[in-house]
């Protein structure tokens, strides 16, 4: 069903921005919470737990959650100083990536100074992949495009060898050429690597692990990860490459080679972070030769100039926080400027601003909102607010508790200005579309919430079903893509977004890899469903280790159905248009690689903010 009742668009709507470098806060009067008085609320009929509080300011016992609170001072953020700013800084830049154009048209030429038909394949898949692992590879597309042209041309049933004229074919360059070839939408089939194998079906390797041997199972572990359904070799590519690289790490001395292979392993790709990657890459890179160091030199400068515009976005996302009155909202999770440092992760091409803020605001009412419905908010006052934003008008406030009004106006405010900063790229006017988002994802809240109130326990799938949606992953992709410069008619966003199986395979894959860390913490407050507890309701019997091999299991075969889905040859949506809610569906995974990363965001995601944000590079 359609939202009812929505109201035309103010005209005080304003763009995110008034200039891509011009960041500035937005000054509405609005009532936010430190503007509100305080006022009785209604009794709650949400079962109490474990988890309950009171609340001195309503008399009302609330449940809250365990959480551990703001990590970044304010004063923190609108201190934050770079010297990355100067033109000198982008005069040199500019100056290296003419240096780099021309290393990529070196190895176009036929004198055979930079390359020979012994070794120019190898070294156009070198030459590709270093500039895309350190971050540079935006500058570069038209020169990517030809290299891969080149290898793809001599792509034959065997793989290749390391140049167009080589005898033999080559693991590594085979590898590397599956993995990059196939990133880029190239029809290139994993059958290649049966030849690799011996007859005994396992893969072949010498009893010395020579770097060269080493880093030709580092590309196979890394190809085999992009493996579609039913591709048996993958399979058998990932479980040989792990096996052998973590002998090999057992067995070589600390290195820029052991860094690299550690990093690898650790992060995949499914939960690897382009800038984190860029940061790790050029500490360990080679630079034997005035090409590398042309390489570095460009990421170390390109990584600080983007630090010095994290900054100002940064800010701007803080003083967005505090104008809507987030900071006296003591019972939820403030995690914003971890939601910005992961789309700067996965986004860092400075005309996409409005994506990185846009992903930020929309993942923190996210979260702010699964802490109203789960856990503090009554039913009666869910229902109000359920029914406030049906009605998409101010006015709904008045009815409101005090704590609710500017949680509503900042979503109001918010998906509005997104719209107008949408149309100026698709065109037209895409708030109805939006809200039709938002609609099934509050309804699935407060089938939560009943969930809650009753103590019902659904069946897997039921719990499944709605789940996946209030996970809100398409709150936070929506919005955020259509600001990304690219027009998305409805018919190719519908491919990307609700119904395709696109969306239905991030939604429910991260709900399941969600609910494996988050299933305990979660009972605790009083959240009895989840996907470990309704499988073993539907499984009686099974431990609750049963429980979680299962769902991994799953998770693990959606994501091969997520890679063919972004990946797939003759596809009417360019994986460009994709790509972006696929990083969004990494960077969630990547917050549930360790633990409940947004519940407890004081280890690994606090480093990640210190490593891609905070700090510069050394240059």
């Amino acid at each position: 069903m359609a939202l009812l009742s929505v109201a035309p668009l103010v005209s005080m709507r304003k763009s995110l921005f008034n200039s891509l470098y011009e960041l500035k806060a937005i000054d509405k009067t609005i009532p936010n919470l430190a503007m509100c008085r305080k006022r009785k609320s209604v009794t709650p009929s949400i079962r109490m737990s474990s988890s309950t509080s009171v609340s001195n300011d309503d008399d009302v016992r609330r449940r809250v959650g365990d959480y551990r609170y703001n990590h970044w001072d304010d004063d923190l953020i609108h201190s934050l100083a770079t010297s990355y700013e100067a033109p000198s800084y982008r005069e040199r830049a500019d100056r290296l990536i003419g240096e780099v154009k021309d290393i990529f048209n070196s190895m176009s030429a036929e004198d055979g100074k930079s390359t020979s038909p012994l070794n120019d394949l190898h070294q156009r898949l070198w030459m590709v992949d270093s500039v895309e692992r350190l971050g540079i590879d935006r500058h570069f597309q038209n020169e990517i495009k030809s290299a891969l042209e080149h290898v793809y041309s001599f792509w034959k049933e065997k793989g290749i060898g390391r140049g167009r004229e080589s005898d033999v074919t080559d693991l590594n360059s085979t590898a590397l050429g599956l993995r990059t070839l196939r990133l880029h939408g190239y029809p290139v089939s994993s059958d290649v690597l049966e030849h690799f194998k011996h007859h005994t079906g396992q893969f072949t390797c010498s009893a010395i692990q020579t770097e060269g041997e080493i880093r030709g199972v580092l590309n196979l572990f890394r190809a085999s990860l992009i493996a579609f359904p039913g591709e048996k070799v993958m399979e058998d590519a990932e479980i040989f490459s792990t096996m052998y690289l973590k002998d090999a790490l057992q067995k070589i001395e600390p290195s820029s080679l052991s860094q690299e292979i550690d990093y690898v392993l650790e992060y995949g790709w499914h939960t690897n972070l382009p800038r984190l990657e860029a940061r790790m890459y050029m500490e360990v890179f080679p630079q034997d030769t005035i090409y590398e160091e042309k390489l570095v030199e460009l990421a170390k400068v390109e990584f600080n100039i983007f630090h010095s515009l994290q900054k100002r976005e940064l800010q701007s996302l803080s003083r967005w926080w505090k104008h809507y009155g987030f900071p006296e909202l003591a019972f939820t999770r403030h995690i914003h400027v971890e939601y910005y440092t992961f789309a700067s992760c996965v986004a860092s091409d400075p005309k996409h601003s409005a994506f990185r803020l846009g992903f930020a605001k929309m993942s923190h009412f996210v979260t702010v909102l699964d802490d109203i419905y789960d856990t503090y908010g009554t039913m009666e006052e869910l229902e109000l607010f359920t029914a406030a934003i049906k009605r998409w008008d101010p006015s709904s406030i008045d009815s409101l508790p005090e704590y609710m009004k500017g949680v509503y106006m900042a979503v109001y405010d918010t998906v509005n200005e997104m719209a107008k900063e949408a149309e100026n790229i698709q065109g037209r006017d895409t708030v109805n579309y939006v809200l039709l988002a938002w609609e099934p994802y509050f309804n699935a809240y407060m089938i939560e919430a009943m969930w809650i109130s009753s103590g019902y326990l659904p069946t897997f799938q039921e719990y499944l079903d709605n789940s996946k949606i209030s996970f809100g992953s398409r709150i936070t992709i929506l919005q955020p893509i259509l600001t990304l410069g690219e027009p998305l008619p409805r018919d190719i966003l519908q491919e990307i977004d609700f119904p395709s199986k696109f969306n239905d395979l991030i939604s429910a894959l991260l709900r399941l890899k969600g609910d494996t860390q988050c299933y305990k913490a979660d009972r605790a407050r009083g959240e009895e469903a989840s996907s470990v507890s309704c499988y073993m309701k539907d499984h009686p019997g099974l431990t609750e280790a049963d429980a979680i091999n299962h769902i991994n299991a799953m998770v693990n075969k959606l994501l091969k159905e997520l890679n063919w889905e972004l990946l797939k040859p003759d596809s009417n949506v360019p994986i460009s248009c994709k790509k972006a809610a696929f990083d969004i569906c990494r960077i969630f995974h990547h917050g549930y690689k360790y633990r409940d990363g947004y519940g407890d965001a004081t280890i690994e995601t606090k480093n990640l903010v210190t490593r891609t944000v905070l700090e510069p590079v050394p240059v």
